[in-house]
């Protein structure tokens, strides 16, 4: 059922500062039900820590994994203020239009952008 994808948060990144991210598709096997989700962590100091962090998680629940591509995430809490920019040099450039759609959803009255730029 849709009990499971439901528990799997949209959004899971750092509360402050700048780190890199990625943009996950989630998908049953075979299954044509998927969804898009972004995770961005300090702790990751490459794009693919943070998919063999949550790769395994999201098996566990039955999903399959691909990453979209990545870039990197500047979260201003004081200010209520997101940028999303750059990209991976592993998985490629995010869509991050996509990521700041996704953003919005749970950042409601914050105010997101994002660009090509690299820094």
């Amino acid at each position: 059922g849709g009990s499971a994808m439901a528990a799997v948060r949209d959004v899971e990144i750092d509360p402050e500062g700048t780190f890199k991210y990625i943009l996950v598709r989630l998908q049953r096997p075979g299954g044509a039900e998927q969804r898009h989700i972004v995770r961005g962590t300090k702790a990751a100091e490459f794009h693919n820590h943070i998919f063999e962090k949550l790769n395994p998680e999201m098996e566990e629940l039955g999903y399959e994994c691909k990453c979209l591509g990545g870039g990197k995430i500047d979260h201003n809490s004081k200010d209520k203020k997101i940028r999303v920019f750059g990209l991976s040099t592993g998985y490629g450039k995010a869509d991050h239009s996509v990521t700041v759609e996704l953003l919005k959803k749970v950042y409601t009255d914050y105010e997101i952008t994002w660009s090509d730029d690299k820094k």
